[in-house]
């Protein structure tokens, strides 16, 4: 880390303004927040969440639409009994938005650049994460999230890598941007246990639930079981930072935490 970023939580980390990405050849700020008990301990080791959009989840100055709150949210959670977890938000690249968050191009709409992006997530970044901050690295204890096109771009990188990750955390996907998401899912050889775990609310988009109980299936043809499916349909629920927020905790702790898993529900 090269600089302490002033939060309202002091649990976030700005650990580099200008992170280079070789796949792309750009460069990027990138956030971590480390666990309330991080330098209490020298040998804990954490879980690590890769998250997209990464100036929306910690702080209202860096966003542009509201924050998350994950820091506060998860400094919570700890307080009540959890282990802990390493959150590592990647700021998204502004007019590179759409082009790295999407795996295919679109006419007038850009994308086309994701399958470099995933590259860099699952494994110069992580290779980064893993050397200097005390993770647990196995796929097993890895997870990759993010809403609207971040959770399109994260969805892909974790049925891309599953040999790097294991745990999806999906806020209402756009689907939408990439058609070909349906098709190439449906293709993808199941070669690991996984968890997913997608929420998205229907009145946030006309297509929301449709896309979401097409991919449960796609999943569930493929030979995902039921306890690696949480879908949740909410009734309420705009598409935004505020109902992402009020979710990450239920995602998380379905994730993160040895609880029960729903299939595709409506609550």
């Amino acid at each position: 880390m090269n600089q302490n970023f002033n939060t309202t939580m002091g649990q976030v980390h700005l650990l580099n303004q200008d992170f280079f990405m070789p796949q792309l050849n750009r460069h990027r700020r990138i956030w971590v927040y480390l666990p309330t008990d991080y330098h209490q301990y020298t040998e804990k080791r954490y879980p690590v969440l890769y998250m997209q959009d990464g100036q929306n989840l910690f702080d209202t100055r860096t966003s542009s639409f509201g924050e998350w709150g994950v820091d506060k949210t998860l400094d919570k959670l700890q307080s009540k009994g959890n282990e802990g977890i390493i959150v590592v938000g990647i700021d998204n690249g502004g007019h590179h938005r759409a082009n790295e968050y999407a795996p295919w191009a679109r006419a007038k709409f850009g994308g086309g650049e994701g399958l470099d992006y995933a590259q860099f997530v699952g494994y110069t970044l992580k290779k980064y994460i893993d050397e200097h901050f005390r993770t647990q690295p196995q796929r097993e204890f890895t997870g990759i999230g993010g809403s609207s096109m971040g959770g399109l771009i994260s969805f892909y990188a974790g049925l891309r890598y599953p040999e790097v990750f294991s745990k999806l955390a999906i806020f209402s996907p756009s689907f939408w941007f990439n058609k070909q998401i349906f098709d190439w899912a449906g293709k993808q050889e199941k070669r690991f246990p996984m968890e997913i775990c997608m929420v998205g609310s229907r009145i946030e988009s006309n297509g929301m639930e449709r896309d979401m109980t097409t991919m449960y299936w796609t999943l569930r043809n493929l030979g995902y079981a039921p306890e690696e499916l949480s879908f949740v349909v909410r009734d309420k629920g705009k598409h935004n930072e505020k109902f992402w927020g009020r979710e990450f905790s239920f995602i998380f702790q379905t994730l993160f935490e040895e609880k029960s898993k729903q299939k595709l529900s409506y609550a």
